[in-house]
């Protein structure tokens, strides 16, 4: 049962149908803690966060910024699996100690433990659950109301008929501002983070004292400073009380306006009766005042949080910027390490081919030399060769190589065609000047001489075909008449 406005809430409909149902549900059982469980709606998305337009909001007391506004979502699958998803959170979704994909659904099993955040100085994560499935008769003390539930459960309270009255410009003024300030401005009765009730603030009913916690000072230093981030929470609780603060003033003025109602609708009567009306008056005017210093004591204090949130998340970035600077220069030295290894392996491989190509060098150096040496042999031989024919294979008449070459009776050799010549003018050996009795074709010499000739110059091969040729035509010619 919740008090708003002086006015004792009921309980909504769905929180009875709760209460009524017996049956088996989902939930995310907090570990080491016997509250702030989460339940699991079927058909329907389940948001987590710190933001207020979320299914279950959850505050970090240790650090404000550890779970995003919305920070993950879990969804149930029409075979009845259950997947959560991480929605591009700061500090991650952590599902059996292995941080999940942003935006990409991760199913989970009974028993999985879930994690929202990290842990900091050592000290275990904040934020873990283990995913059950049990009765709601058993767990229903230990869950945690939705932020849905309780708006609705607000909206279904009915209203108390109050006596009409018009309210003064400094009341409407005021009434206005409370009821149409920002998210940051409005503070549930529940803490989130543990699902128990807060402890509320004393307020001093003396109307000529202040409502301001008297240790409630300015915070020190620049906003954004490290001090400043570390008060955050503290900056949030005292935003809390300041809002209970500021209900108990609004009932005290209820109070007092519906007292002044009262006597307004008697009759005139005594004194008495107009000196508590005027102190009600007095008592009226004083509790605006202090609802207005309370109202720009939160308005200074929220501003201080925002302002200290938004350079904490700046610093977030930026120490985020710095993260993925550092791993860049680790990729880039990685990647200048493997460079250097790939030089150093191509410096050896070159070293081994240099040795390999030095190798065939000498090789080649050694295959040119007895190449030469062979080339020498070769005009060597040629040359004993060219010699032998000069001497010995030559005929003594022409001075050339054998052509035909013909042996006489005495051993000697000439050419046919000498011979013919030599023949008709004498009939004897032109060396031995013995008579030449027969004469013998010498077909040996005629091949000795023509495979000889194949391996002397291109000179010497064409001036021996020409004197071939020569020697044949004239023969043609001798020949010629005795045909006819």
């Amino acid at each position: 049962m919740r008090i708003m406005d002086g006015v004792e809430e009921e309980p909504s409909l769905s929180s009875e149908q709760d209460n009524a149902a017996n049956g088996k549900i989902w939930c995310l059982k907090r570990v080491g803690r016997n509250s702030g469980w989460l339940r699991l709606f079927e058909n329907s998305e389940v948001t987590i966060g710190r933001g207020l337009n979320v299914t279950h909001q959850i505050l970090s007391a240790s650090y404000p910024l550890m779970i995003s506004r919305n920070h993950c979502m879990l969804k149930q699958r029409e075979d009845g699996q259950w997947t959560v998803t991480d929605n591009e959170s700061m500090n991650g979704v952590w599902v059996n100690g292995t941080r999940i994909s942003s935006m990409k659904p991760r199913p989970l099993q009974q028993g999985d433990i879930v994690r929202f955040g990290v842990p900091l100085d050592g000290n275990p994560v904040e934020f873990e659950y283990v995913l059950v499935h049990c009765s709601l008769s058993r767990i229903k003390d230990f869950l945690t109301k939705s932020v849905g539930t309780e708006a609705s459960t607000s909206a279904s309270v009915p209203k108390p008929n109050k006596a009409k009255r018009k309210l003064g410009t400094d009341e409407t003024v005021l009434r206005t501002t409370q009821d149409s300030g920002s998210k940051l401005y409005r503070s549930s009765d529940v803490d989130k983070s543990t699902a128990r009730p807060c402890p509320t603030a004393p307020v001093e009913h003396d109307t000529g004292s202040t409502c301001r916690p008297p240790d409630q000072a300015e915070p020190s230093g620049p906003p954004g400073s490290s001090a400043d981030c570390r008060s955050s929470s503290q900056q949030l609780a005292a935003l809390q009380r300041y809002n209970r603060n500021l209900r108990a003033l609004k009932e005290r003025m209820g109070q007092t306006q519906r007292q002044a109602a009262e006597l307004e609708g008697q009759e005139p009567g005594s004194p008495s009766q107009q000196q508590q009306m005027q102190a009600l008056q007095e008592q009226l005017e004083v509790l605006r005042g202090q609802l207005s210093s309370q109202q720009e004591q939160a308005l200074q204090r929220v501003e201080i949080v925002e302002r200290s949130i938004y350079s904490e998340e700046r610093r977030l970035e930026m120490e985020n910027a710095q993260q993925k600077e550092d791993g860049l220069k680790k990729q880039l030295e990685e990647a200048l390490k493997e460079h250097r290894k790939v030089i150093d392996e191509l410096r050896h491989a070159k070293e081994g081919f240099e040795e390999v190509l030095q190798a065939k060098d000498k090789e080649l150096e050694v295959t040119k030399e007895e190449k030469e040496k062979a080339r020498a042999q070769k005009e060597e031989v040629v040359t004993q060769m060219t010699e032998v024919l000069e001497n010995e294979l030559q005929c003594i008449i022409c001075s050339e190589l054998f052509i035909e070459a013909v042996t006489l009776n005495c051993a000697h050799s000439f050419c046919q065609h000498c011979i013919r010549d030599w023949r008709s003018r004498k009939d004897e050996c032109p060396i031995c000047r013995q008579p030449i009795v027969a004469q013998t074709r010498s077909l040996v010499l005629d091949n000795c001489i023509d495979r000889m000739v194949e391996n002397l110059s291109t000179e010497m091969r064409e001036r021996r075909l020409a004197l071939v040729t020569e020697r044949k035509g004239e023969r043609c010619v001798r020949t010629c008449p005795l045909v006819q």
